[in-house]
């Protein structure tokens, strides 16, 4: 967003100070323009006068017009005065040349630019006079506008360099402005971070009177959040209890007696305490995925839960080989991600020949999601065997202790995460799980 910010004040700097130096240069172009217009109106003064005096005096008069740029050849000042089309006389600058003037057509005075001798550009102000007993005359006095090109010309360069500067350091000042106006948000925005990764508790309100009102019903939703999930998880555990003694006296009448009704009902009680368990527990971990900033470190319950199956399968000596990003978080219930692993491994050390291995690390499709990897060399599976294992109650050998369960709840756990789980062939010549799940970074 700063540099969103950043970036719009920047051009619309940028489009204000173009159309300011514009102006400016119009407005010095007209005021150069404008002084030129007094020139020759002066000028046109002084011929007028020079043209009331009587026979000689006219003559002299008129060639003593003040500016010496009247006398030198085509020195782009000139004057004329004509009656009709012939010239009555005209300044010595014309050197034999013409000034190509307009008719008046029933104007009094006209002002505009002409290309001149010598191909100049021209400023001319054209009169009709009209003398006590004679006919009308127009006089023309034309002078270059070379002076007033120049001059504008430098003015926009001037213009143009003290603007720049003054854009660049409107731009300074707008960058400091924005990156110290917006520090605020980006302070809330780390405390937030630090929420959800577990490692506050609440986000901090010490932030401008403007942004605490924010923190403050941020940190009203966090503890409302928490409060449901208590209360969930209270309900939870009274279900649980309230549903663990009527399957116990039923479970224990039943084997007390070896009438085969007896035996069934025990069967499907324990039947029935396995599928509460089960979904007792989905329902803990649905609330729990609902937690702001509950986070586990990742390589430790891995290396806990590696050394835990060398010791439970030690009969087998497993080779169990662990590689792993120890800076990664997952984004969840420590025991979650412990039933995932412990599922896994198990499943992993009963089936390898000899070696099993571990992976974690971060999802390349997702950065905020982990890849958690277990392999082994056993004999592997089928196709159709894998689809079966990640069935409810599905048991692909009877003769190995289980209850058919473990993939099932990796795919309920991953699937309330937000993930996925996935087995498929591993280069070590057994069974690949692959399992995707939320993930931060220290």
């Amino acid at each position: 967003m700063a540099w969103r910010l950043i970036f719009v004040a920047m051009l619309w700097a940028l489009v204000s100070l173009v159309f300011a130096g514009a102006i400016l240069v119009a407005l010095f172009r007209e005021a150069g323009v404008n002084a030129l217009d007094d020139r020759l109106e002066v000028h046109m003064t002084a011929i007028v006068s020079a043209l009331a005096a009587e026979g000689d005096q006219q003559d002299l008069a008129l060639r003593g017009i003040g500016d010496p740029r009247f006398s030198m050849p085509l020195s782009g000042w000139y004057w004329t005065v004509q009656r009709n089309d012939n010239i009555l006389f005209e300044s010595e600058s014309l050197f034999g040349d013409k000034l190509k003037l307009e008719p008046m057509r029933g104007a009094r005075e006209l002002k505009r630019d002409i290309v001149g001798p010598a191909g100049r550009d021209l400023r001319v102000l054209q009169r009709r006079i009209l003398f006590s007993g004679l006919q009308s005359v127009t006089i023309a006095v034309a002078g270059s506008t070379r002076e007033v090109g120049e001059s504008t010309a430098s003015f926009a360069w001037q213009a143009a360099i003290t603007l720049g500067a003054l854009g660049l350091g409107l731009v300074a000042a707008i960058f400091l402005q924005v990156r110290f106006g917006l520090r605020p948000l980006n302070e809330l925005q780390e405390s937030l971070g630090r929420v959800r990764q577990g490692k506050e508790e609440e986000v901090q309100e010490k932030l401008p009177k403007e942004l605490k009102p924010l923190a403050v019903e941020l940190n009203a939703l966090i503890h409302s959040n928490r409060e449901v999930v208590e209360h969930s998880r209270t309900q939870v555990g009274n279900l649980a209890h309230a549903l663990k003694t009527p399957l116990s006296v039923i479970s224990n009448e039943a084997r007390s007696s070896d009438d085969p009704l007896a035996q069934k009902v025990s069967e499907q009680a324990d039947l029935m305490k396995g599928q509460v368990q089960h979904y007792l527990e989905k329902a803990r971990m649905a609330a729990q995925r609902r937690v702001i900033g509950v986070s586990c470190e990742a390589a430790p319950v891995v290396t806990r839960m590696a050394r835990a199956m060398e010791k439970i399968h030690r009969d087998k000596e497993p080779d169990i080989s662990v590689e792993m990003d120890e800076a990664l978080l997952f984004r969840g219930e420590q025991q979650d991600l412990e039933e995932i692993l412990g599922n896994l491994l198990d499943n992993a050390c009963k089936w390898c020949d000899k070696k099993v291995s571990v992976t974690l690390k971060n999802n390349n499709s997702a950065t905020s999601f982990m890849c958690l990897i277990v392999e082994d060399d056993g004999p592997g599976l089928g196709a159709e065997e894998k689809k079966r294992a990640l069935r409810r109650g599905q048991r692909l050998d009877e003769t190995v202790p289980g209850t058919g369960l473990g993939l099932s709840i990796i795919v309920d756990i991953a699937g309330i995460y937000g993930g996925s789980f996935e087995l498929c062939d591993s280069e070590l010549g057994g069974l690949k799980a692959t399992v995707i799940l939320p993930s931060l970074t220290i």
